[in-house]
């Protein structure tokens, strides 16, 4: 059977005809990234004279408090949306008491950086203790080794306010503990930071794809794992659930995490809510597009922004990823 010709047949559907040319591609994009889309996870390391370089994350480093600053410029002029600071201290103990120490290393970059910067980029802090524990898990834990859900609360309470006090534009608590947001609410309202956002982590799972991360923020469990916390990956429904829990505590926006492995879960949370959706590129997604692209197994930019237009298309509205900065700049070509 001959196949229709457009010229006898003006039904004929030709999808290419919107694709000849690149301001034709650009006028009928159906998603768009923009830079204010995006934000960079930035770590500071107390105790350093000068950046490190993090081994399994090329062109990542542990930040000191000076090199971040420029960071942060660097950032705010490329017009990406914000930041996200993890912070190592030089000291660790039981509780991670330096999380909330108004000496801190986070707490400090927070008030240096909003002295810097003002309210040009929103400072986000993550909210965790997994970084300022001497055991690496998240919460307070148990002579048994279990991690102790509701006093992590009380931790997790008090970190909030100091990060609010030290200038954070927005907390993000994610410890996965069972009531984390509501007691993180009730806290910023007592000190009257009822103005204060939670972005929370609702529906971060126990990935494989952490391994980096765990280098770069120096947070890895000395014992066990995070599985009893985190959420296991088959599960989709109970990311629903974890969201809209999260919702009734008072988060003002939720996150999943990791991105690309979890789009379904991105895109379900986001047909489900009417709040802003984040989703985080997490470092192993990081770390498997630098290796291939430097064993030239594929274009590196191309797959920088395809992967952060996927994550945009599944329906989150801002991308926490490592390549902000120079994914903003590709943007602008």
């Amino acid at each position: 059977m001959t196949a229709p010709q457009g010229g006898a047949n003006p039904g004929f559907a030709r999808g290419r005809r919107l694709r000849s040319t690149p301001a034709l591609r650009r006028l009928t994009a159906q998603t768009r990234v923009a830079p204010a889309d995006l934000v960079l996870p930035v770590f500071v390391k107390e105790g350093i004279s000068e950046p490190v370089p993090i081994g399994s994350m090329p062109g990542v480093v542990q930040h000191t408090p000076d090199s971040l600053r420029k960071a942060a410029h660097e950032a705010a002029e490329a017009g990406i949306g914000g930041l996200v600071l993890f912070g190592i201290p030089s000291e660790k103990d039981a509780v991670g008491s330096q999380a909330d120490a108004a000496d801190g290393i986070v707490n400090v970059a927070l008030q240096r950086l909003r002295d810097d910067l003002g309210d040009e980029l929103v400072l986000i802090a993550d909210l965790c203790l997994c970084e300022y524990t001497d055991h690496g898990h998240c919460g307070v834990v148990t002579p048994a080794g279990v991690v102790d859900n509701d006093p992590t609360l009380d931790r997790y309470a008090a970190v909030a306010i100091a990060q609010a006090q030290a200038g954070a534009h927005v907390i993000a608590p994610s410890g996965m503990m069972d009531g984390q947001v509501a007691a993180i609410r009730r806290a910023l309202d007592s000190r009257a930071f009822s103005e204060t956002p939670i972005l929370a982590y609702a529906a971060k799972y126990a990935s494989g794809f952490y391994g980096p991360f765990r280098e770069a923020a120096e947070g890895a469990p000395q014992f066990g794992d995070r599985s009893t916390y985190q959420m296991d990956p088959p599960n989709a429904d109970e990311a629903l659930r974890e969201v809209r829990q999260d919702l009734a505590e008072g988060a003002d926006a939720v996150m999943v995490k990791p991105a690309l492995p979890y789009l379904d879960v991105v895109a379900r949370v986001a047909d489900a809510v009417d709040v802003p959706v984040s989703a985080y590129q997490v470092s192993g997604e990081y770390a498997m597009v630098e290796a291939a692209a430097a064993n030239g197994w594929i274009d590196r930019e191309r797959a920088i922004l395809e992967t952060l237009t996927a994550i945009r298309r599944a329906g989150a509205g801002q991308v926490l990823t490592y390549w902000a900065v120079e994914a903003a700049r590709l943007l602008r070509r």
